[in-house]
């Protein structure tokens, strides 16, 4: 079992063994999960977004509106 001490400021430290089998660098977003009395900690990437596409159950529509919207400031842009 690994453990890490919170800060006063409420910050911890990944041992560096964690880190580096996950490839967490300086930066790397993480996603922070509440269940029940647990923390889970879980790196933001697009592998990640492809996981959690469709939870929403827009059935793409919001993707669709954002595509069309992108493609009208790219006209405006030039």
């Amino acid at each position: 079992m690994t453990t890490a001490i919170v800060t006063s400021k409420g910050q911890i430290v990944i041992p560096s063994k964690i880190r580096r089998r996950l490839n967490i660098k300086r930066g790397t977003k993480l996603y922070i999960e509440e269940k029940g009395d647990e923390l889970i900690l879980k790196t933001v990437t697009p592998a990640y977004f492809e996981k959690i596409a469709g939870v929403l159950l827009t059935k793409g529509k919001l993707s669709k509106a954002l595509i069309q919207e992108r493609e009208k400031d790219k006209k405006i842009e030039g």
